[in-house]
């Protein structure tokens, strides 16, 4: 159900004030004027209904987190235009904080402001998911290293629950489930640095690098992921023998993987 705001005026005195005025009422009533920001709504391609209605306590993040989640799993498509509006029905919410949440994926890269219709997902292709690959391993691949020096064991065994977790989220087959367990693998390894912009920076180009390039939904199929899962269950077992030549090479094949 849409969040409305009364205000003191009443629709009535909203429908004698100028256009514009009425425009902006309408606005902070958070009812839809048709052409006020420039999104409308026919024409769109169907979205699939979401599993869950999300709830009302922190709902920019809860949909920003959905629209994530969609962009992954490729139900919304590179090249296709989504209106705030048709979204917000979608999630059973306001337009309002669907745009907040377009905004922050434009921000990404994941979208771009169409200029009265909406938000255009954008088309990646191959060369650009090898960009993003080459260069979380030039961030990755050395912090990696040299965490595998100076870690002790017993830090590492306390991420096999996240190993373990990948290796169940690949077998369910799930892109999007599974690229939420990679991240937060990915995460904890690097945490151990200590250096939380590091972290961010990563944990960006990682959330990028999932989304799915023109031409299919998936990037990877479920063998794929029970493969790429594996090899962090493996790097994760190096790192607690310290066997630098062994979590070296496994970084630079887990990385090359995901070119």
């Amino acid at each position: 159900m849409k969040q409305r705001v009364q205000g003191s005026a009443g629709v009535q005195g909203a429908a004698r004030v100028p256009a514009q005025r009425a425009v902006d009422v309408a606005r902070e009533r958070d009812v839809a004027v048709p052409g006020a920001r420039g999104e409308h709504t026919h024409c769109e391609p169907p979205i699939p209904q979401p599993r869950a209605v999300v709830q009302r306590s922190s709902v920019r993040g809860q949909i920003l987190d959905a629209l994530r989640t969609a962009l992954v799993a490729g139900e919304l498509k590179p090249g296709e235009v989504y209106s705030a509006p048709v979204l917000g029905e979608r999630f059973g919410v306001s337009a309002t904080p669907v745009r907040e949440a377009m905004q922050q994926l434009t921000l990404e890269g994941a979208v771009e402001v169409v200029p009265n219709r909406g938000f255009r997902v954008v088309r990646r292709g191959a060369r650009e998911l090898a960009e993003l690959a080459e260069v979380r391993a030039l961030i990755e691949v050395p912090v990696m290293l040299r965490l595998a020096r100076t870690v002790p064991a017993e830090r590492w065994a306390g991420l096999r629950p996240l190993a373990d977790e990948t290796a169940r989220a690949a077998s369910s087959g799930c892109a999007a489930t599974y690229a939420e367990s990679d991240r937060a693998f990915h995460r904890a390894v690097l945490s151990l640095s200590g250096n939380e912009q590091l972290v961010q920076v990563a944990e960006d180009l990682h959330r990028r690098s999932q989304w799915p390039p023109v031409g299919g939904p998936v990037r990877h199929g479920r063998a794929d992921l029970v493969a790429d899962a594996a090899e962090h269950t493996a790097l994760l077992e190096a790192l607690i023998a310290r066997d630098l030549d062994v979590v070296r090479g496994l970084v630079g094949e887990h990385f090359a993987g995901a070119s």
